[in-house]
């Protein structure tokens, strides 16, 4: 063992004994080969924990550098961090070399960690750069254990990505600092939709067990936090490559605490993260001796052997590796040809191709062009083939074979000839190959042969359509994953306008893309070739990205939808309708089964005004306070002021040298303020777009940057991702106070309306307010505490706060997270109100109206919603965007608002237009009467309107205002009943309009109510543990008292009699004319949730929160079956027709269908478990319908599913707006249905035929 191991051992030797526990330490080390069996027995007779570890670490020091390796990293996977820093120091770094079982020097355990991770292999000719590799090595070991950044930058070609991948081909470094392995990314010049996609494949590559999701992450926002967790709990202390990196907002997607290794050509790239950061420089060229070191091993001499024109060679390829590559592959072929390559170096004059950098290209431009000048003749047309490979994008043979006509193998020895020669590169990928350019060798390409590529991009499609038809490609074939990502560019790029259009315009296409890599690359490909798209028909266009935004939550996602059910959801004037019904009707005929949506409402364009002034995402925008003027900023790096009425531009400005995060109108609109990623804050002249300050005094980006409300004394507040809030004075140079307080980024601030208070809110999961006068803290809200479970710690989870806003008066907040928006009292700090939007996205913006109690929120999943914050209903959806909304602000006298997406728009809406032409938001408790051809549904609105509504025609007749609390209508529509909050009873004569009150009011809320059959009586029941029967004619009423607790439901029997159940666990038969109980079952010991009644009246069924479900006679008081096997609460039941079979459905979102005569279960329809544990029904199954011929069932949850019962599979699931559907009801033929979302949209659905 190194001396300075020993020391460092025996230095802590005291520590070490007193804390550790041996038994598992010693598992790693024998399971590692240090540690004998003999040993470990030894260790354990020792009588004492103390002796048992002195023992250990006397052993320790008589071995090797490898036991203490060992031991280190045992310290570490059992939790005693602080113990294993104290050794950190002392660990000796050990030769890969000298392991065992190594070959060329690499372990087979690093061949493992390397191929497993994606790691290149070595280059055909490879030359250690031993300095720079320990250079790289020095800087991995210094992150100890700890997230941070290694920077390998240099010119293009200069051997990053090489240098890199030699540095973790190291055993010792591998075992102690990435213990957990390492994983390779090519990331390259990406969009945020190519970005999604390399984050979506990481994600499935670390988690090929799809224990922590079975659905690829559909924005970058969950990308990266699914990276995060993944990292975290999966792949604990590995090394994340990613190699060329060019922007330095593809950094943030990764910035989540993970030790990283990245290549790229800007060493400012890590400007825009946290963490130490070190950097290693690598020269733009080899030195000589390097260089002449590769000559020869392409042309196998010895170096003092090699020619006087080897070093003129050197000199002319600048040092470049992969120019000196190039020449070196080609003396290799022709080894006399030393004096014409030199020449041809020297003499020719390329064309210089034009790009944006300030790379030297004219040595590559050489070399590449002598060495395709040197291809055999019959191979030369393969490679100008290749003319059309987009940059880092790996190319399977398969594609190849197709493009060529050839077999597998012909198509591989051309290749091989071009890697021969690096003019290609290859990667193994398992058992096949896969093919890539560097990017200089693309630009070289496409300059050379601009002429042919619009050929031979046809000629790629061309021999796509001969080999493949779009609808049998499968995702197990080779090649298949290529055409889904880059059909569509080649048949643009080939000009192939109405090949494109018809792929694009195809359902089936859309379906295939979106079930293997979510809808966002499709969204981009819309945005990319929308000039060619628009050309055949805008609106269909329009059509198809508006179904893929609206739906984006639900594609990609598994289970995956029916797509031609989601299509029959859109409007009839839709393509995607046309084509949805098209194919809908085929299938019938197959026996698939569909459903229309028949009271679907016109979804009008609500937004008056749609402008694009920016290039890319728009993050931020704003009003003037005249509300004149628009101000607006985003990933363009500009700032945009445009006249709020017309969209016309007014300002245009290169604002930042980075993405500009937020934009502000001081009080007086004389300033505009905007904050950037690139750290720095300014001010400018509204008018003129004159700068006027910049302050660079954070040291992170700035997120947030708002003005105070009054122009008398303008101040400026500002919040960065270096957790501090600072406050600054127009005219003065430095900051008037920082703020301390946040333990994470701050992601937004704003002033109260009086300018007293500064409220800010952070990633760290706390609402802050501050006196702005002394820029003390005056109060923290901890939000996170209302995301909490019973099982999480508030150590364990993580909420970023994203937003928060004013009420006019001053005297509450709104804040925004995950996806709830909360109000607070801000003197109290009491939690005031609660919205939980019900979307699977993340709010993004919420804003406070100045005029009125109502709240605008903006969605990461493509809309934006108005609540009421007052009664906490929504009272708008305002749709359109067709990408992620950023932000959402009112307008100064609230009468508009703007809200901005990646869709690179801004929209602007009219609040009295929006609300009044939003659909009337229903409450779930409905009753629905379906007679020979008609659905008449009662309903009660937010506004406590009692409606009937027509379910096919939507005519709505508005009866009366009450506090309504439940409603019913007679058998045949002559009178309906509604309970009210006060515990009252009224009956409604539909034809006069009469009324009848109860005199006996229920104690509290009317809960259920309902007519007999001869429509005489109504029955109710309330919070209250009483049930009263009504004679509304004759004004008598019977009170049934017995239960001990709230009734939770009643079902009438035939001869008078009546069925409850209650909370006290009991069931009861009940005489409705005397008011006696004839019957008395104790059923559960829990509350009993549901009953249900066997069509031939002989038994009925309960079910229970204590997780069973039980089967009774009317004649036994015991029952005659106990079904035990559900994992939830069971929250409803349901007899088939014929009485013989049972369904029961529990809080786990699973369905158990029973035999009722013996108690079998027959069949599990259990959930399909998606991202974060949500089943099939997004949770509760909270009812059941059988078809009467027993071979179906329809249940109600997050949203409908149709089941097949006798094999228990799902047969169609239809999506609903919101969810937590509480009832279904269903006509007598099962071919119409009709429930009410959380959202209170009427769902009247019917079975196409």
């Amino acid at each position: 063992m190194d001396a300075k191991a020993r020391n460092c051992l025996l230095q802590h030797r005291e520590a070490l004994e007193r804390d550790i526990k041996t038994s598992y330490i010693m598992d790693h080390m024998i399971s590692n080969g240090v540690l004998t069996l003999s040993e470990e027995e030894k260790v354990k007779n020792e009588p004492t924990q103390c002796q048992r570890a002195a023992l250990l670490i006397k052993m320790i020091l008589k071995k090797d550098n490898y036991a203490y390796i060992s031991f280190y990293n045992a310290l570490l996977h059992e939790g005693y961090k602080d113990l294993a820093a104290l050794l950190h120091g002392g660990l000796p770094v050990v030769s890969s070399s000298n392991s065992k079982d190594s070959v060329a020097g690499i372990t087979s355990y690093v061949r493992t960690v390397l191929c497993e991770g994606g790691v290149p292999q070595r280059p055909v000719v490879f030359v250690m750069r031993k300095k720079l590799v320990n250079a790289v090595q020095q800087k991995l070991f210094k992150l100890n254990g700890e997230p941070g950044w290694v920077t390998i930058y240099g010119m293009a070609g200069c051997g990053k990505s090489v240098l890199a991948a030699e540095a973790v081909r190291d055993h010792s470094l591998l075992e102690v600092c990435f213990p957990g392995g390492v994983h390779w990314v090519s990331i390259g010049k990406q969009d945020k939709s190519g970005l999604l996609m390399k984050l979506q494949n990481l994600c499935a590559r670390l988690d090929q067990d799809e224990s922590f999701s079975q659905r690829l992450p559909l924005n970058i926002e969950e990308a990266k936090d699914r990276l995060r967790i993944l990292m975290l709990r999966k792949h604990p202390r590995s090394l994340l490559i990613l190699d060329d990196i060019w922007d330095p907002w593809v950094l943030k997607a990764f910035d989540n605490q993970c030790q990283i290794l990245l290549t790229t050509r800007d060493k400012s790239v890590t400007d825009s993260v946290m963490g130490p950061k070190y950097v290693i420089p690598v020269e733009s060229g080899l030195g000589k001796e390097k260089g002449l070191e590769i000559l020869s091993l392409f042309v196998n001499m010895k170096k003092a052997d090699l020619p006087e024109q080897a070093h003129s060679i050197i000199k002319e390829c600048k040092g470049s590796p992969l120019v000196v590559s190039l020449i070196g592959a080609l003396l290799r072929d022709f080894p006399n040809r030393w004096d014409y390559y030199l020449r041809q170096l020297q003499n020719k004059q390329f064309k210089r191709i034009k790009k944006s950098s300030s790379y030297d290209y004219e040595a590559l431009d050489e070399a590449m062009s002598i060495s395709v000048e040197m291809l055999r003749e019959d191979i030369k047309d393969y490679y100008t083939d290749l003319s059309i490979l987009q940059k880092d994008v790996k190319v399977p043979t398969k594609v190849l074979c197709i493009l060529w006509d050839m077999e597998t193998e012909e198509v591989e020895d051309i290749l091989q000839e071009f890697v021969n020669k690096s003019l290609l590169f290859c990667d193994r990928n398992g058992k096949s190959f896969l093919y890539y350019l560097h990017d200089l060798q693309v630009d070289f390409l496409t300059e050379k042969n601009r002429s042919q590529l619009q050929d031979l991009h046809k000629k790629m499609i061309t021999q796509f359509q001969r080999h493949h038809r779009l609808h049998t490609l499968s995702p197990d074939q080779e090649d298949c994953m290529y055409w889904y990502n880059f059909l569509a560019y080649h048949m643009a790029s080939a000009n192939m306008h109405k090949e494109l259009c018809a792929l694009m315009f195809s359902l089936d296409w859309i379906k295939a893309k979106t079930e293997l890599v979510g809808p966002a690359h499709l969204i981009h490909e819309f945005v990319e070739y929308r000039h060619i798209l628009d050309e055949k028909d805008g609106t269909v266009c329009e059509n198809f990205q508006e179904f893929l935004s609206l739906n984006g939550h639900l594609l990609g996602r598994q289970p995956f939808p029916n797509i031609v059910q989601l299509g029959l959801c859109e409007l009839e004037t839709s393509e995607v309708y046309r084509q949805a019904k098209l194919q809908a009707k085929q299938e019938v005929d197959n026996g698939m089964l569909y459903l229309e949506w028949i009271n679907k409402k016109n979804i009008k364009n609500l937004s008056r005004l749609v402008v694009r002034p920016h290039t890319d995402a728009v993050y931020h925008a704003c009003f003037s306070e005249d509300g004149q003027r628009i101000a607006s900023c985003g990933a363009d790096k500009t700032l945009q002021v445009f006249k709020a009425e017309t969209g016309e531009k007014l300002l245009e400005i290169k604002a930042h040298e980075d993405e500009v995060l937020c934009c502000a109108f001081s009080a007086d609109d004389r300033f505009i303020a905007t904050c950037s990623v690139d750290k720095k804050v300014k001010i400018w002249n509204s008018v003129t777009g004159e700068l006027v300050q910049s302050y660079d005094e954070h040291s992170e980006q700035v997120n947030c940057c708002h003005f105070t409300n009054n122009s008398n004394h303008l101040l400026l507040a500002t919040g960065s991702s270096d957790y501090f809030l600072k406050l600054w004075d127009l005219n003065q140079k430095e900051c008037r106070n920082t703020m301390f307080g946040h333990t994470n980024s701050v992601s937004h601030c704003r002033f109260s309306p009086d300018d007293k208070l500064l409220a800010s809110c952070s990633a760290d999961g706390t609402l802050k307010l501050w006196d702005v006068k002394s820029a003390n803290e005056r109060k923290s809200i901890n939000v996170k505490q209302f995301f909490l479970n019973s099982e999480e710690s508030q150590e364990d989870m993580e909420v970023m706060v994203k937003c928060c806003s004013w009420s006019a008066d001053g005297a509450s907040l709104v804040v925004a997270a995950k996806n709830k928006v909360l109000l607070f009292n801000i003197h109290t700090g009491g939690l005031l109100a609660e919205i939980h939007t019900g979307h699977h996205s993340t709010i993004q913006y919420c804003d406070f109206s100045p005029s009125n109690h109502l709240a605008v929120v903006a969605l990461s999943q493509y809309c934006v919603e108005l609540w009421n914050m007052d009664s906490c209903l929504k009272v708008a959806d305002c749709r359109g965007h067709l990408s992620w909304v950023h932000c959402a602000m009112f307008s100064p006298d609230g009468s508009s608002f703007l809200t901005s997406s990646d869709d690179e728009t801004i929209r602007l809406w009219e609040t009295k237009k929006v609300c009044k032409n939003s659909a009337i938001v229903l409450k779930q408790e409905i009753d629905v009467v379906f007679q020979e051809n008609e659905v008449m549904v009662l309903a009660v609105d937010n506004i406590r309107r009692l409606q009937v509504i027509n379910g096919k025609t939507g005519q709505i007749d508005y009866l009366t205002e009450a506090q309504v609390s439940c409603c019913c209508l007679s058998p045949h529509l002559q009178y309906l009943a509604f309970g009210s909050d006060d515990g009252a009873i009224q009956v409604l004569e539909l034809l006069n309009n009469r009324l009848f009150q109860s005199r006996t009011r229920h104690k509290n809320t009317v809960r259920h109510i309902q007519f007999t059959t001869d429509g005489k009586n109504v029955i109710s029941s309330s919070d209250d543990s009483a049930i009263q029967v009504w004679n509304w004619q004759s004004e008598e009423t019977v009170s049934l008292q017995a239960h001990q607790e709230t009734v939770k439901d009643f079902r009438l029997l035939k001869n008078s009699r009546l069925l409850s159940w209650s909370f006290d666990g009991t069931v009861k038969v009940w005489n409705i004319i005397t008011g006696r109980i004839e019957k008395d079952f104790v059923c559960h010991q829990d509350t009993v949730l549901s009953c249900d009644i066997s069509p031939d009246a002989t038994k009925f069924s309960s079910t229970s929160a204590d997780k069973t479900a039980k089967i009774w006679s009317f004649d036994l008081l015991s029952p005659l079956h106990e079904l035990r096997g559900h994992k939830g609460c069971v929250r409803c039941s349901a007899f088939s027709v014929d009485s013989t079979l049972l369904a029961t459905g529990d809080d786990n979102g699973e369905i158990r269908i029973w035999n009722v005569s013996n108690g079998e279960l027959l069949h599990s329809c259990a959930p399909v478990l998606v991202e974060g544990g949500a089943a099939t029904h997004g949770g509760w199954v909270t009812d059941l319908r059988f078809s009467p011929d027993g071979k179906m069932l329809v249940s109600a949850g997050g949203y409908l599913k149709w089941w097949n019962v006798d094999s228990g599979k799902s047969i169609q699931t239809f999506y609903t707006n919101g969810t937590n559907l509480k009832k279904i009801h269903v006509s007598p033929d099962f071919k119409t249905y009709v429930t009410v979302d959380n959202l209170g949209i009427l769902y009247v659905l019917k079975i196409l035929e």
